[in-house]
């Protein structure tokens, strides 16, 4: 691959919908797509990512680490010459947010009612 090779991909969400197609250079990293994933989050969409710890980009069942470009994520099954690679889009919940529901379920389960049989 060229050192300054576009890239065409697409990013799919949960729901099915689409970001983009848009060209990148294959000296992007990681992080800088999922910055532009965020800030092109589509408006009507629950679960948007607040940061881009809270994305996680999928690529032929990898999911890609933030500090790597696109050239050294890419893997060989994935070049298609001229075609669009589709990238899969999950959002992690924040770790403070599921902190607090698993706090609620244990204030669930300890309840406030004890049978004792004597």
């Amino acid at each position: 691959m060229a050192a300054n090779e576009l890239i065409e991909l697409k990013f799919r969400l949960a729901n099915g919908s689409d970001i983009g197609p848009n060209k990148y250079n294959s000296t992007a990293t990681v992080t800088s797509l999922k910055e532009k994933i965020v800030a092109q989050w589509p408006k009507g969409i629950n679960n948007a990512p607040k940061s881009v710890n809270d994305i996680k980009l999928i690529n032929a069942g990898r999911i890609l680490e933030n500090n790597k470009t696109l050239a050294e994520s890419r893997l060989p099954l994935s070049e298609v010459p001229g075609g669009v690679i589709t990238m899969h889009v999950v959002v992690r919940q924040p770790i403070a947010d599921r902190n607090c529901d698993k706090s609620k379920d244990d204030s669930q389960k300890k309840g406030g009612c004890f049978c004792s049989i004597l």
